[in-house]
């Protein structure tokens, strides 16, 4: 690794850049290094890389791509990368397969248990690091305070400044005693938004005393815990920034605020530029001008080749036409060399050892943290479920892939793991956003069973998936119903009498909540977030029972 003295302008530039690469075509592969990215690394010497799904999986693959990738930049200016990954847990994680998958944000806020965030952390960590990953876009420091935020719900640890606050500092510094940097993000704060800025440009109306008691303080205490690495948010905020610029492009922001008056001093990266809330305003390359102007380090293009070389020229031009001085660049390359000297990356003659990934001690973490998390919301007498009575499931799962939504075959479903010690078990699955036609299917299939669960996902977002529940619970059947994501769910449907929230439905959350219907073990957790008055924040019927 160079001295940042020893490096040229575009040098520079480059270890300002973090990028993900796709296929160039069918002959092409996005889970080896391809042309635009060893072009990106060698060519343009890019400071990082981004991981998403399409790049990834199995734990032996992904370290081999790491090895590959670090080998291309061995003899670059900028050294070695920082390879990131967003693995916030639960329903955020871009790999799952032969890994300890940890539960998601929401589901330890309801454990209300500060040492698992911190071992959960730390666990995923050392998984990322066997792998070759160094650098973790997590965790989410975002208050849960909107019921119909589209894009941050579970990912947020609950609702209170205290809980994000004490579980986001600890997973921080999990994520330290693992050797991989996290990021907290989104700063300002995501959290209390009505859209989502991949695919809009939100705003945020508080005043500033507001933003400083609820916002700011988990990162402030993040902050004073050492966290090296923060995203920016998409996200405006007229308290802030009078002009209307989001954060991200605000140097009342990033400079004045977070740098001057909360004195952050490490690492700050953009949320991706391709996102809609920058990129159909300002453009990706001139919001990447923005961004640096406004006091951003690390730049991060996710996606489209083009744009990310575009991105690079009009940085390039910025400084030689003196809109943005050399001496700005530098401040920028000398935090992003200090992370990776930090992180201690070295580039051996063959990937890595991971022998740890997915290991039974770690999986074992993983299950009894699943255990405290599940929460039960009410309960008026239909559990533990029988054994010997016919049951009926109706799983909903994501069919189509969003930014936040990954399309993810699951056969570990809730159906799978009660037909384990309930005699006769049938399932049935609905989209999402299930047709009318789904929904005379499943309701109709559903008929002369002794025993019906639903597992909703957003039903809040989701017509049909409520009336699916408020017919069947008009009915006289057995009707449980689980939150597969969002607690909020219960708001459309209160008169349904059992309900749980698992917050997410991957397969360890969906086998703990077997355990619960079937009376195994008790829900260990408590609600992080107010679902309606009745069942506000820290509510447990568990606790009441």
């Amino acid at each position: 690794m160079k001295q940042r003295s020893e490096m040229s302008l575009r040098q520079k530039i480059g270890q300002m850049m973090m990028c993900g690469f796709s296929t160039s075509n069918e002959f092409d592969s996005a889970m080896k290094p391809n042309k635009k990215i060893i072009d990106l690394i060698q060519k343009h010497e890019i400071g990082g890389v981004i991981l998403f799904r399409r790049n990834l999986d199995n734990p032996k693959q992904v370290s081999e791509l790491n090895h590959e990738l670090q080998v291309f930049a061995k003899d670059s200016a900028g050294g070695p990368l920082l390879i990131s990954i967003d693995q916030e847990g639960g329903m955020v994680a871009r790999i799952h397969e032969g890994i300890a998958c940890m539960p998601g944000s929401m589901a330890i806020g309801a454990t209300r248990d500060a040492q698992a965030a911190y071992e959960t952390a730390r666990i995923s960590g050392v998984e990322l690091r066997a792998m070759g990953i160094n650098l973790n876009f997590a965790p989410c420091l975002d208050i849960n305070n909107n019921p119909m935020n589209p894009v941050i719900g579970v990912r947020s640890f609950g609702e209170t400044a205290e809980i994000v606050g004490e579980l986001g500092a600890a997973a921080v510094k999990g994520y330290q005693a693992a050797g991989v940097a996290p990021t907290i993000k989104h700063f300002p704060g995501h959290g209390d938004t009505h859209s989502d800025s991949h695919h809009a440009l939100p705003m945020i109306p508080h005043d500033l005393e507001r933003l400083r008691e609820l916002e700011f303080a988990p990162f402030v205490k993040a902050i004073q815990e050492g966290a090296e690495v923060l995203m920016s948010a998409h996200v405006i905020f007229p308290a802030l920034e009078p002009d209307g610029l989001p954060s991200t492009l605000s140097k009342r922001v990033l400079t004045d605020l977070l740098r001057g008056e909360l004195g952050y001093n490490g690492v700050i990266v953009t949320d991706c530029l391709e996102m809609k809330a920058i990129a159909d305003h300002y453009g990706t390359a001139e919001g990447a001008v923005m961004a640096v102007e406004a006091g951003t380090d690390l730049l991060l293009v996710s996606h489209t080749y083009d744009t990310q070389v575009q991105t690079i020229e009009r940085l390039v031009e910025a400084v030689e036409s003196g809109r943005i001085s050399e001496e700005r660049i530098n401040e920028s390359v000398d935090r992003i060399l200090a992370l990776k000297r930090g992180l201690n990356i070295t580039v051996g003659n063959t990937a890595g050892d991971i022998s740890s990934v997915g290991s039974p001690e770690h999986i074992e973490l993983v299950r009894e943290t699943y255990k405290k998390s599940v929460t039960l919301v009410k309960d008026e007498g239909q559990l533990p479920l029988a054994n010997d009575k016919r049951t009926f499931v109706i799983w909903t799962e994501v069919r189509e892939w969003t930014q936040i939504d990954e399309v993810v075959e699951q056969k570990e479903t809730l159906g799978a793991f009660l037909a384990e010690t309930v005699h006769e078990v049938t399932e049935e699955r609905i989209h999402t956003n299930p047709s009318e036609e789904e929904v005379e299917r499943v309701l109709k299939a559903s008929q002369g069973y002794d025993q019906v669960i639903v597992v909703t996902y957003n039903a809040s977002f989701s017509p049909n998936q409520v009336r699916i529940v408020k017919e069947l619970a008009a009915r006289d059947s057995k009707l449980v119903v689980v939150a597969g994501r969002n607690p909020f769910d219960l708001k459309e449907f209160p008169e349904v009498k059992t309900f749980l929230a698992s917050y997410e439905n991957r397969p360890h959350a969906m086998n703990a909540v077997a355990g619960v219907l079937t009376g195994q073990f008790p829900a260990g957790g408590k609600l992080p977030v107010t679902v309606t008055p009745e069942y506000a924040y820290g509510w447990s019927a568990s606790s009441r029972s």
